[in-house]
């Protein structure tokens, strides 16, 4: 497993934790750093964990506000929390990172789903992010 992928399994399983427990994510992120500075042979996927999760402190309002727009139909708070991490991950990599390109985000998006949520959830991650990149190409 890539890096990159490992980085988005750890930043999927704290904005998880942090929404389920209704904890704010900047202290999620405070309280999985102090986490990572104890596993070093876990401190190859938390760069870029903690620039997915941090990316998502600063912009969650808008990653938030893109999903709502695109998902007009099932709300963001009804959409099960793991697909709800999984399409944050990815919006904030497509919005906010050009390292990645849209359709990686995408297919890594669909790939976690595949693997930790319902058989439903694929096409309709699937669906989201790519009407997501869609308008934001036009933009």
């Amino acid at each position: 497993m890539s890096a990159r992928r490992k980085a988005r399994k750890r930043a999927l399983d704290v904005l998880f934790s942090a929404d389920i427990n209704e904890q704010p994510l900047a202290e999620a992120l405070s309280d999985a750093e102090a986490r990572s500075s104890v596993e070093p042979e876990r401190s190859s996927s938390w760069g870029y964990a903690r620039e997915i999760i941090q990316g998502l402190v600063e912009h969650s309002e808008d990653v938030d506000r893109r999903l709502r727009e695109t998902s007009q139909s099932w709300p963001l708070e009804r959409m099960p929390a793991v697909d709800r991490a999984v399409l944050r991950v990815a919006t904030w990599e497509m919005l906010y990172n050009p390292e990645i390109p849209p359709a990686v985000a995408i297919a890594e998006a669909v790939n976690l789903v595949n693997e930790l949520s319902t058989e439903a959830s694929s096409g309709f991650v699937h669906g989201i992010l790519a009407a997501i990149a869609k308008n934001t190409e036009v933009s």
